[in-house]
């Protein structure tokens, strides 16, 4: 396979895995970024802990659509990320989202 090739696979799966999240964004509630990942789920629990002097976040969520052009299935029941770096989460406003009626 040439890197032209790569380029083109990787845009491709790019492109169908935009178009997947815009199918299912109005299904979920929260949107939420880890330093790896982007969530959209409807059900979101943050934690601060502290061990050994360290600070770290556990976010569970529920209900979740991963956006991940490598994984097979981007749906999870359930989901735990423990991470040292920030997390935002965000509520989404589905009247923002919705494509206007013609």
């Amino acid at each position: 396979m040439s890197a032209e090739d790569l380029e083109k696979y990787e845009t491709e799966m790019e492109l169908t895995l935009y178009r997947e999240y815009r199918d299912v964004v109005s299904i979920f509630t929260y949107v939420v970024e880890t330093d790896r990942r982007f969530y959209l789920c409807n059900s979101v629990d943050l934690k601060a802990r502290t061990e050994n002097g360290e600070v770290f976040f556990e976010v569970t969520m529920s209900d979740a659509w991963v956006w991940d052009m490598y994984r097979p299935a981007r749906f999870a029941k359930n989901v735990k990320v423990l991470t040292f770096k920030d997390v935002n989460i965000e509520e989404l406003s589905h009247q923002e989202i919705d494509p206007p009626k013609s």
